[in-house]
């Protein structure tokens, strides 16, 4: 899945020399915690969030505390972010959320900026792509690592007309030759399943359900 087809175009931007009261204020009606900067010519020179004003102003409000609300937000954003571009798998920007710890991703194309995506964004997009957020139930399953056996696990749902949600593969912690087959099932009855990937071979490790033999 690309980056175009789930990020944010819907965009709010701010100037570098906007204020801090600025951000404050189009944060709370919008809420939201990520706003780019952008240049006079479309270009992202920075990003501001919510921790940034946090830590740039002050709780208890004096005349002279009142200053730190008109900084320009030159002084307090970050300067040239992490970008992304609309083409970029979801996959590998997951991974620049993790390895750089940021909570948002300018998308740049040509220069310009086209849209954001926020961790919170590729959190729903991992459930949705589980398939977590619908009635169901989840089944683990311990393979070797060998080819073809994902075909023959999936033969066992098709026998038995059960509608598969999704498919994870995982590295098996305790046997390194094996995977973990993580698969989710739309059905709140998988006693049939479990039953018949037994009977086909395999080895169930959830649920462990009493009473068969796993």
């Amino acid at each position: 899945m690309l980056i175009e087809e789930i990020m944010k175009t819907d965009l709010i931007t701010l100037g570098p020399d906007d204020t801090v009261k600025d951000a404050l204020q189009i944060m709370r009606d919008e809420r939201i915690r990520h706003i780019p900067i952008v240049s006079t010519d479309g270009t992202v020179v920075g990003i501001i969030s919510d921790r940034d004003l946090k830590t740039n102003t002050p709780t208890l409000v004096n005349e002279q505390d009142k200053r730190h609300y008109d900084l320009p937000l030159s002084q307090i954003m970050t300067k040239n972010p992490i970008i992304g571009h609309p083409m970029d798998f979801v996959e590998e920007v997951a991974v620049l959320f993790y390895e750089n710890q940021i909570g948002s991703l300018p998308i740049v194309s040509n220069n310009q900026l086209v849209g954001i995506i926020t961790e919170t964004d590729l959190l729903y997009k991992y459930i949705e792509l589980t398939g977590a957020h619908q009635p169901g139930s989840q089944i683990e399953i311990r393979v070797p690592n060998v080819p073809g056996n994902l075909y023959e696990v999936s033969k066992v749902f098709h026998e038995l007309k059960t509608n598969v949600l999704s498919v994870l593969v995982y590295p098996d912690k305790e046997i390194e030759t094996n995977k973990i087959l993580v698969v989710r099932i739309k059905t709140m009855n998988p006693l049939p399943i479990i039953e018949g990937l037994n009977k086909s071979g395999f080895e169930v490790l959830w649920p462990n359900v009493p009473g068969i033999d796993i």
